[in-house]
């Protein structure tokens, strides 16, 4: 089922099975995904990741996901643009921003208590019948029901998340931290110059993230470097050289030491390794 609005707007559901699998891998500018399993029976491979999905969860991603499809069970697809309902313009009213979409390098998964099962089936019907009726509140219904669905998934994933503990205030600044680190990470690495745009000193930081038991500020700063060096290697046919460049390394082999460190193959090993598959 498929809405397209006047001003580009983009909205589409879709039930998926291994017959219409590929429109998962379907890519629209400014696209973000959220995508339901109704089985265990879907394994994808998510930016060189495999994920074994279980039954009743919920991942979401973005145009820059790589995904590859190893099988395919049952599943239900929304995916949506940025003329249709912006995350950035909408964050005070959902809060995903950060969590659900731009988080750096953790892959958001949301498992359903069995409670919740039934809203979200009945979510799903409500947008399917809005999707059927074509009138001039059709736009603002789906953009409002829409926005329900985003709040319920986002209040989930922060009662199971790491920082459900948090107060209100530290998990503002690690959303924060989290959308300027996947607006930076090619040209920003250090600690110091995400505490600068934070108006916070590198200190304030690392104890925030310190006291909520989480990976350091520079931690995930190099994980979201490294998911894109991972993404760039393994999807595009761009040259070692090509690829530091992009991230910002104009020097190969502190980048090829770097991802090393990380990864524990040279860029070379690991780009013949994926091209393997």
């Amino acid at each position: 089922m498929l809405f397209k609005g006047k001003s580009k707007e983009y909205l589409k559901l879709a039930d998926i099975s291994s017959s219409n699998c590929e429109e998962l891998k379907e890519r629209i500018e400014s696209g973000l995904t959220l995508v339901w399993f109704l089985d265990d029976e879907s394994i994808f491979d998510i930016d060189g990741r495999a994920f074994n999905f279980e039954k009743n969860q919920i991942v979401t991603l973005t145009e820059f996901h790589g995904l590859k499809i190893k099988n395919t069970g049952e599943v239900k697809m929304i995916r949506f643009n940025r003329q249709f309902f912006c995350i950035l313009n909408h964050d005070s009213d959902v809060s995903c921003k950060g969590l659900l979409f731009f988080g750096a390098s953790t892959l958001p998964i949301i498992s359903l208590p069995k409670g919740d099962v039934r809203k979200f089936q009945m979510l799903w019907s409500v947008f399917e019948m809005e999707m059927e009726s074509v009138d001039e509140l059709q736009l603002e219904m789906l953009q409002m029901l829409l926005k329900r669905l985003l709040i319920l998934l986002t209040r989930l994933y922060k009662m199971q998340d790491d920082f459900s503990e948090a107060n209100h205030n530290q998990m503002e600044q690690v959303r924060e931290f989290n959308y300027l680190t996947e607006k930076h990470f090619k040209t920003k690495h250090s600690v110091a110059e995400y505490a600068e745009l934070m108006f916070k000193s590198p200190k304030t930081l690392s104890n925030l993230f310190y006291k909520l038991g989480a990976k350091t500020p520079l931690q995930y700063i190099q994980d979201r470097i490294m998911l894109e060096a991972r993404r760039l290697l393994t999807y595009t046919d761009k040259s070692i050289k090509e690829v530091a460049y992009e991230i910002g390394y104009e020097d190969i082999p502190t980048f090829s030491r770097f991802f090393k460190r990380k990864e524990g193959l040279s860029p070379t090993d690991f780009k013949e390794k994926t091209a393997e598959f």
